[in-house]
C-alpha cells in the first residue's frame, strides 16, 4: 500500500461520469492532508490499519517555534482521500507503464472504502473521491511538504548508522 501525503491549506476533488463531462465538486477540506491511496496486490485490512496509524501519527505541522512537531489532530486538520492505482506504475520497461502490482479493482475498492471509514472514526473532517471515476484534484500544498508512505518500506527494519558505516 502506498500513500502520497501532501500537507495542504485547502484541497478539493471534483468528479465527472465521463472525461468530457462537466465536473461537480465531490469533497473539500481546509488545512490538513490530501492523500493519494494506492492499494497493491496482497494488501489487507491489517496493512491499511498500519498505514492509517502512521498517517495519523505523523508530526509534520509547525508548532509555535516553527518545528514540525504537531500531528493532524493537534491542528484540527482534515483528510481528503483519493484512490490512485497509478501509484503502482512500473516504468522500468518501455514507455507505457505497467500496473500489474496494483490490486485488483474489487480488493482496491474494498480497502479504499475501509480506509475512508476507519479515518472517519478518528478525524473530524474526511472527504473522499469516487473510486474509479475521472477526478480533478485541486490543492494548495503548504511548504511544499509531501511524504510517501509505503507499507513495504514500513515493514523493513531500519538500518542504523553503524550498519552503513561497517558495510
Amino acid at each position: 500500500m502506498k500513500f502520497v501525503i501532501q500537507v495542504v491549506s485547502e484541497a478539493a476533488v471534483s468528479v465527472a461520469e465521463h472525461n468530457d463531462e462537466a465536473h461537480r465538486e465531490q469533497g473539500a477540506i481546509g488545512k490538513g492532508y490530501a492523500v493519494l491511496v494506492g492499494v497493491g496486490e496482497g494488501d489487507t485490512e491489517e496493512t491499511a490499519d498500519k498505514m492509517i496509524e502512521k498517517l495519523l501519527a505523523l508530526r509534520v505541522f509547525a508548532d509555535e517555534n516553527g518545528k514540525t512537531n504537531l500531528s493532524l489532530a493537534d491542528v484540527g486538520g482534515g483528510l481528503l482521500l483519493i484512490s490512485q492505482f497509478t501509484l503502482y506504475a512500473d516504468c522500468r520497461k518501455g514507455n507505457r507503464p505497467s500496473f500489474t502490482r496494483a490490486a485488483a479493482p474489487e480488493l482496491a475498492e474494498s480497502l479504499y472504502h475501509y480506509i475512508v471509514q476507519r479515518c472517519r472514526e478518528r478525524v473530524g473532517t474526511v472527504a473522499e473521491g469516487v473510486f474509479g471515476a475521472h477526478m480533478r484534484l485541486r490543492l494548495t500544498n503548504e511548504g511544499p511538504f509531501t511524504i510517501l508512505l509505503d507499507s513495504e518500506e514500513l515493514a523493513r527494519p531500519r538500518r542504523s548508522h553503524t550498519d552503513s558505516v561497517s558495510a
